[in-house]
């Protein structure tokens, strides 16, 4: 039997839209299309960027079907610029994808980090099918090249498919260096203008945050486009949990421990771990 609603939603919604103002108004203007962004995009980037683990061999030597590939990509990437660049819709789809052999590259000294960095890992292959941390990179590499190419929106809905599915929240404006790799990566958090240098290695729970927000005037509006967010150096690992906030500096080859708070800047070679570490204790039951 087919459900026929009879309540008043009807008309407290039609009344709703019609006391939309800016920016609503000017939102459903931009003609989204109804499909969820990353999907596809997703699919369409593992194949490109690792044909023969996904069943894609034939256009690693073939560049009319490798053409029909990046075909497919450009159509949703001009779905996803659309109702944004007006005008600049074909110079974006082919400068992203002009982009992809220098992200590709990058991908995978990503792959090479995470099989040297975690003893678990038996194959290239189980990297690229089944590692969380190469999912969202592959992902968020990409939506980097569209946010320096101050696409609006789309890069971020990229980056939140990623994160849907792999747990790790990485804005596409952070500049993350080559050989980097996540383990385990649930809770990951990456803001937008952190910066990471080469062989940075994260585990779970791991936040690059932001310590104090500033506000514009007398507003109370969150200020916008300044750096928040920290910098690391060269060969940084930060262990599980460990929480760096604000726009320090971490230098090269320092060992963050698990559950660390860090506020302020550290410098190159050293270890950084909380004071006293939680006792455990153990009682025998009555």
């Amino acid at each position: 039997m087919a459900y026929a609603y009879k309540g008043k939603a009807i008309e407290g919604l039609l009344e709703s839209y019609a006391s939309d103002q800016s920016p609503f108004v000017t939102c459903t203007k931009l003609r989204f299309p109804k499909r969820e962004f990353g999907m596809e995009e997703e699919r369409l980037l593992n194949e490109i960027f690792f044909p023969n683990c996904w069943n894609q061999g034939a256009i690693t030597a073939d560049a009319k079907k490798l053409g029909k590939k990046l075909n497919e990509l450009g159509s949703a990437i001009h779905a996803g610029i659309a109702p944004h660049m007006e005008g600049r819709n074909r110079i974006v789809v082919d400068k992203a994808i002009d982009s992809l052999p220098k992200v590709r590259g990058l991908l995978k000294k990503d792959v090479d980090a995470a099989y040297k960095g975690d003893p678990a890992a038996r194959t290239y292959a189980e990297i690229v099918r089944s590692y969380p941390s190469l999912r969202v990179m592959i992902m968020h590499r990409f939506a980097h090249e569209l946010y320096m190419l101050k696409v609006p929106s789309y890069p971020r809905e990229l980056a939140e498919h990623a994160h849907s599915k792999t747990g790790i929240d990485i804005h596409p404006g952070a500049k993350v260096g080559e050989y980097f790799f996540i383990d385990h990566g649930t809770g990951v958090v990456i803001g937008e203008t952190s910066e990471l240098g080469e062989w940075a290695r994260l585990y779970q729970g791991v936040t690059l945050g932001v310590l104090h927000f500033e506000k514009e005037g007398q507003s109370g509006i969150l200020k916008k486009g300044y750096k928040r967010h920290p910098t690391l150096g060269n060969h940084v690992v930060a262990g599980a949990g460990a929480k760096i906030l604000g726009p320090v500096t971490i230098g090269s080859k320092v060992n963050i421990g698990a559950n660390s708070w860090v506020e302020r800047d550290v410098p190159d070679n050293v270890t950084v771990f909380i004071t006293e570490h939680p006792k455990l204790i153990i009682r025998k039951r009555a």
